[in-house]
């Protein structure tokens, strides 16, 4: 359990004193799925958790966590174990944007992307939930809030399964609006454009006009032909984005999607670092950017981009992991929504804490506790734990 202090901790630490950073712990967690999550391109039965805590030299820890994916997870471990988490002993835990650039720099050889900066995510959550954690804040009120009591959320569901007809999409969308929620996803992209929009003009009927509808192709198609044969089937439905039609490094694709369809494009939750969203935004090829702070390069750097994004007018709505990003969309005036799953044996996260952060009338109250609000579940990790708690190199 992660130590919390309030009011009576140290005030050396409260004035924002020197405190050194003592251990960087991570564990690999694989979670199993109840079913099979099935979406455009792929099917997961598990999925891989990097967990990582941080202790300064005064007995505050701070916890960060990221997806490593449904295999190979240990990459991501690796590289805070052995390449970044060293860099941290002994150093100032205030020092955030210091030990970020720090990081990077240690980074490039190996990965500006992907699994290592997934890693560095991990560590700069943390080190941001220490220091909130220190002085006895929420993190969204540690941060400077722009929220001040709740953040909008959308029900994320409408996953393939075996055999689901469009009918019973269409009342899994309908239970969502029944919950309250304003907004709400399905996947799309798997079957042929007739089939598709079957299942897309029988969730809008179950919601009705009012309600957005979220649609998340995850990469499937190959080419702008190919997506505008659905996204003309589609139209007349009046989705609130097309989330990820192409791979992420088709930007040209997206660019051009924007200014052929009347539908939103929305895209960004595997891309990292500022530049890559920069890249996006001087190309117009998003209207919505679901930048990701558990892969992005952790809170300094999903700040940065939302910032960056500002300028365009564009917004950022962030992808998944809902119990971290209400912090985050908290704090930016430019972040309407975040990701919520109904089902969470979707992503199958939440066992891994221990409380739980729910949604009533599509938005979720800010926690009040200190940091990000919530602990690690130890008993799932002991569980579940590919490797528990294994101490970086110093």
């Amino acid at each position: 359990m992660s130590q919390v202090k309030t009011d009576e901790m140290n005030p050396t630490r409260v004035a924002g004193a020197k405190s050194s950073i003592a251990g960087v712990r991570s564990s690999l967690v694989r979670m199993p799925l109840e079913t099979a999550a099935s979406f455009a391109t792929r099917e997961v039965m598990h999925r891989d958790y990097v967990l990582v805590k941080i202790a300064d030299a005064e007995g505050n820890e701070g916890i960060g966590l990221t997806y490593a994916g449904s295999s190979a997870g240990s990459i991501v471990q690796d590289a805070i174990n052995a390449l970044l988490g060293p860099l941290l002993i002994g150093a100032d835990a205030f020092a955030i944007e210091a030990h970020w650039e720090k990081m990077y720099r240690e980074a490039m050889l190996h990965g500006r992307a992907g699994s290592v900066m997934r890693a560095l995510s991990a560590i700069d959550i943390a080190l941001w939930d220490l220091n909130a954690r220190s002085v006895g804040l929420p993190l969204w009120k540690y941060l400077g809030s722009h929220s001040t009591g709740t953040v909008k959320c959308y029900a994320s569901g409408g996953y393939y399964g075996l055999k689901k007809s469009a009918k019973e999409l269409a009342a899994e969308m309908r239970s969502y609006a029944d919950m309250g929620f304003k907004a709400m996803k399905m996947k799309v992209g798997l079957l042929s454009p007739i089939e598709e929009e079957e299942r897309v003009k029988a969730a809008r009927d179950a919601i009705g006009p009012d309600i957005e509808l979220f649609l998340d192709a995850n990469n499937a198609w190959p080419d702008l032909r190919t997506a505008l044969t659905y996204l003309r089937r589609f139209e007349k439905y009046a989705p609130g984005w097309i989330e990820e039609p192409f791979g992420p490094d088709d930007i040209e694709s997206h660019a051009r999607l924007v200014t052929s369809t009347s539908i939103p494009v929305a895209t960004g939750e595997i891309e990292t670092g500022r530049w890559r969203f920069k890249e996006l935004l001087e190309k117009r090829a998003a209207h919505i950017l679901q930048t990701d702070g558990v892969v992005c390069g952790g809170l300094t750097e999903w700040r940065r981009i939302a910032s960056l994004a500002s300028a365009y007018g564009v917004p950022v709505s962030p992808h998944a992991w809902h119990n971290v990003h209400v912090h985050f969309t908290a704090v930016v005036p430019n972040s309407p929504f975040v990701e919520y799953f109904v089902d969470d044996t979707i992503i199958s996260m939440q066992p891994l804490l221990d409380r739980r952060l729910n949604s009533q009338n599509g938005v979720i109250t800010l926690p009040t506790t200190p940091g990000l609000g919530f602990d690690f579940n130890e008993a799932t990790v002991e569980k579940h734990g590919i490797t528990k708690w294994q101490k970086c190199a110093d």
